[in-house]
């Protein structure tokens, strides 16, 4: 099912980033007392009340000729249009300001709703300045300290409230659901018509012209599946031809849905930096992922020519060494009919389980060909492995010092488990407890 949005809007220096920050527990945003800090969208996932959801950190609207503000508001648009639920924030101590008046115009034509976040009150004597926001329209004000970490359970309760009840269609869990995400005109609606056989899928030479997020059932020998397009822009206009990083939104919601996401590059272009984003939301969403590169019929090449560029994606993607590559042409149909049973084995790797006892064993045998580090206090010992997860498959070490536990070994142990079971397409997890 598809994580609910949540975009964070507001004038610069209000507070944004900092409420970003405590709202998905980490120090992933830039925070620095200077206007127009935040020159892009940031993502990363909350969590209340046990619902999950993304959440999108954007630039300070602000009206204004200067290409800086204007890139910015280009990019707060596309957060707003893609969200089903908005906070507003505003500075308690500066009070209501000509500038939040404008924003808040420009929030009304949204038809989203809109919880209105009085950032930087700080203390009780400071509530009084909570009132004036009121004017706005856009409903009760919530007054949050970002510093602090005051007021984020009211100012959560109201936003989780308006989450989409419905969701997303559900499917058996037989039904493998997977979905390709990348760059604008990389192909995916290519790729997607040459599978099915059939023009299902608006494909033009301009990038972002699938305007629909289109659920396609497709059976190949008796085993179903669903192709998630990544489609869905909403409006036309020079914000969307003219942002990129659109995809990285809409390869988001795709990504949420699937069981396996394939990363599609354009040979012609090479890997860019927004490549290894996309890319890199797959990965730490735990998915399956295989990378096809696109056009393969469109560049010049000899004998050499795919190993060169398998090579430059093991050293550009070194985070997805575990993902297949492919070289398809959606025009020729190149190597696209591999795509499905390669899809379905990695699909089925995602979904993995491992006996006890065979884990343990492989572990033992992993551990005594190269044995755990230790430090003047005694060695590191592994006591015990189990499975506790799939999609992505994770495992549990129980461990007498788990602060022993480095990572060059855990990726030793990682590369000795997909050694003894495979697990190609899919990343694994491991994690690390204590026992006495």
């Amino acid at each position: 099912m598809s994580l609910p949005t949540v975009a964070i809007v507001g004038r610069p220096n209000v507070g944004k980033s900092t409420i970003f920050n405590r709202i998905v527990g980490e120090r992933l945003a830039i925070v620095e007392d200077v206007p127009g800090v935040t020159r892009d969208r940031l993502y990363g996932k909350g969590e209340w009340l046990n619902f999950e959801f993304n959440v999108i950190d954007t630039g300070g609207i602000e009206i204004g000729d200067e290409p800086l503000l204007e890139q910015v508001r280009q990019q707060a648009q596309i957060a707003i249009d893609e969200a089903d639920v908005i906070i507003f924030v505003v500075n308690g101590r500066e009070g209501l300001t000509p500038a939040d008046q404008e924003v808040a115009n420009y929030l009304y034509r949204t038809n989203k709703p809109v919880v209105v976040a009085v950032n930087k009150i700080d203390n009780a004597e400071m509530r009084q300045h909570l009132y004036e926001f009121y004017s706005l329209g856009l409903g009760e004000p919530v007054a949050v300290s970002g510093v602090h970490g005051t007021g984020f359970g009211d100012l959560l309760d109201e936003t989780v409230k308006w989450f989409p009840k419905d969701g997303q269609t559900e499917y058996d869990d037989d039904v493998i659901k997977f979905c390709f995400i990348g760059r604008p005109n990389v192909g995916k609606s290519s790729l997607v018509n040459a599978i099915l056989g059939e023009e299902r899928v608006i494909v033009s030479e301009i990038a972002g012209t699938t305007r629909d997020a289109i659920d396609t059932p497709y059976t190949f020998e008796g085993q179903k599946f669903v192709i998630i397009d990544t489609a869905g822009m909403r409006k036309k206009g020079r914000i969307y031809e003219k942002t990129e990083k659109y995809a990285v939104l809409r390869a988001l919601r795709a990504i949420d849905r699937s069981d396996v996401a394939v990363v599609v590059l354009n040979a012609e272009e090479g890997i860019t930096e927004q490549d290894k984003k996309i890319a890199g939301y797959a990965h730490e969403a735990g998915k399956g992922i295989i990378i096809a590169v696109n056009k393969w019929d469109a560049i010049e090449k000899d004998d050499k020519t795919m190993n060169v560029f398998e090579k430059e994606i093991r050293s550009r993607f070194t985070f997805l060494d575990y993902a297949p590559a492919v070289f398809i042409s959606a025009k020729t149909k190149q190597r696209v009919r591999t795509l499905i049973p390669l899809i379905r084995t990695v699909s089925e790797n995602h979904a993995m389980r491992i006996r006890t006892n065979v884990l343990n064993e492989v572990v033992a045998d992993a551990t005594a060909l190269n044995p755990p580090p230790g430090d003047a206090k005694g060695r590191l010992k592994i006591l015990y492995a189990t499975q506790v997860a799939v999609k992505p498959p994770t495992f549990v070490l129980f461990m007498n010092r788990p602060e022993l536990f480095h990572f060059s070994y855990e990726r030793y142990l990682e590369n000795k488990i997909r050694e003894a079971f495979g697990f190609v397409g899919t990343p694994i997890k491991i994690i690390a407890r204590e026992r006495k």
